[in-house]
């Protein structure tokens, strides 16, 4: 255990490298944003093994912890699921680039031409829980956005996140795109959580991704702005001139294909 002095430090240190990322990713090729995500996606297919080895240790630590079998589920990792997230970096890679995107236009009568243009935010901080997925998509997504990102994963996913962290190090050091782009807290202590949501000099916004208590703590107590959400009901609606068939399968798909994650409650 860190004592509150250090992690201060600790944390920082982690916003000030943060900024200085945010600003020369601001103005990132779209080249260099994709050839980091696919190099990504890559080092993550080559590192199974150092996944796995990772995930297992998490899942040991969840064991002696008592977590449900649910919780258990949504840790795990296997060969598949690596795949999956490495398809999810691939995805967001081939997404449209939206930084520098004419969102509205219009003149003024005097003649003045305004636009209003997608930019990045800065620097985001997102906290959430134990699915270790989350590091890669959190990471990705914040990229290619032009932001710089700092991760602060769930204690039981804490090994798991540092080897997808690794992966995602190794496709920025590919592209070029500075190292403290996509950083995370390295460590468990829950004072590290409590000093993100103040650092007003260095966080731009902050995401709580998780269930109602980890929203509400963070709505509580952070200093940062917060892109909170509310419980996901996800309910399923049947219009009348729907193939009810198929709303069958997707209603099936989506409530029981796993049934431990929040879109299946």
């Amino acid at each position: 255990m860190k004592d509150a002095v250090e992690i201060h430090e600790i944390m920082a240190d982690i916003g000030r490298r943060a900024k200085a990322a945010a600003a020369d990713l601001a103005f990132a090729s779209p080249d260099a944003k994709t050839h980091a995500l696919t190099a990504a996606a890559d080092a993550m297919m080559a590192s199974v093994p150092e996944i796995l080895a990772a995930n297992a240790d998490d899942m040991a630590f969840g064991h002696d912890k008592g977590l449900s079998g649910a919780m258990l589920d949504r840790l795990l990792l296997d060969e598949g699921r690596i795949a999956g997230i490495a398809d999810g970096l691939r995805a967001v890679a081939e997404q449209a680039d939206p930084v520098g995107a004419v969102m509205a236009e219009w003149e003024r009568p005097t003649g003045l031409r305004i636009q209003r243009v997608r930019t990045p935010l800065g620097v985001i901080g997102v906290i959430y829980e134990s699915r270790p997925n989350v590091t890669a998509d959190a990471g990705a997504l914040c990229l290619k956005a032009g932001n710089a990102v700092i991760l602060r994963g769930g204690s039981e996913s804490f090994h798991s996140s540092g080897a997808i962290h690794a992966c995602l190090q190794t496709g920025l050091k590919a592209a070029g795109l500075p190292q403290y782009a996509i950083q995370r807290v390295p460590t468990r202590d829950r004072a590290a959580v409590s000093e993100m949501l103040t650092m007003t000099d260095t966080i731009d916004v902050i995401v709580p991704r998780g269930g109602k208590g980890l929203v509400g703590l963070v709505q509580r107590e952070a200093r940062v702005p917060v892109f909170a959400h509310l419980e996901g009901i996800v309910h399923i609606y049947l219009d009348a001139a729907a193939d009810p068939e198929k709303a069958l399968k997707v209603g099936l798909n989506a409530k029981t294909r796993r049934t431990c994650i929040c879109v299946a409650y």
